[in-house]
């Protein structure tokens, strides 16, 4: 291929991409590290069968032993705990490597995902899609997940009593999947897993957060990009960031140094 030819599947490409904003090739943003704050150890107290009070940990649920993701899979799909197992149409677990270094964590399954039991399938997933491929990655590269695995009726927001009794398997999935970066895609993702409710301005931008043993980053939602086409750029910087943090880390591991 010639260099003209290049040129011209270069532009293409960004067109595809970034609509007609012409993305330049530049230095990612700088990553801001934020320390985690230590937590107390305290025993969970639970209630004994004469109602008093005891210092026992609570009954273990056979997932939590799960050794593989389709194993986990396979115990969890059919969840009934919260209401939206009524009206789902297909149990949406995740999908990738299952030894992935880097993973993607949205909010919900959407009306496309609820029916094909894929996350990140519809016009947001090929989005994401290009957006990977930009950043040198495939899909089936990295781990793809939601924090809810069911629909809400008509996309609504989650609750916090959905969050709460979907969190926990989101939790065992990056136990065994063990990535070095998660890259948070959407406010409610990012506010639900952090506790906090710091805006998408504060979250995002290159600040990394310890999270589960690994490294959290924020950037918008493929949808939200597709509503507001303005906020490309800043998605951009974020993916960049992102990808730079995470093959630094990759690049200590090799040299020895550690995670």
């Amino acid at each position: 291929m010639d260099i003209l030819a290049r040129v011209r599947q270069f532009l293409l490409d960004e067109k595809n991409l970034f609509g007609d904003t012409l993305m330049a090739e530049e230095r990612p943003p700088a990553v801001e590290y934020v320390p985690s704050s230590p937590q107390p150890m305290t025993a969970r107290r639970t209630v004994k069968e004469n109602g008093g009070p005891s210092l026992f940990p609570e009954a273990v649920e056979p997932w939590q032993n799960a050794r593989s993701l389709d194993e986990l899979n396979a115990m969890i799909c059919n969840c009934q705990k919260c209401e939206l197992w009524e009206t789902r149409k297909n149990f949406v677990f995740g999908v990738g490597n299952p030894r992935a270094t880097f993973m993607i964590i949205g909010e919900a399954p959407g009306a496309d995902e609820d029916e094909q039991g894929e996350p990140f399938v519809g016009r947001a997933g090929q989005l994401l899609n290009k957006i990977l491929e930009a950043i040198g990655f495939k899909r089936e590269d990295v781990y793809i997940a939601n924090i809810l695995k069911s629909r809400p009726p008509n996309n609504a927001t989650p609750t916090l009593e959905q969050s709460e009794a979907c969190k926990p398997y989101l939790l065992k999935q990056i136990a065994l999947i063990q990535p070095r970066v998660i890259l948070c895609v959407g406010r409610t993702a990012a506010q639900s897993l952090l506790g906090t409710n710091e805006s998408m301005a504060q979250l995002r931008g290159g600040r990394v957060f310890p999270f589960e043993g690994t490294s959290l980053m924020v950037t918008y939602h493929p949808a939200a990009l597709l509503r507001n086409p303005n906020w490309k750029r800043p998605a951009w910087e974020d993916v960049q960031a992102a990808r730079k943090y995470h093959d630094e880390i990759l690049q200590r591991e090799a040299s020895g140094a550690g995670r």
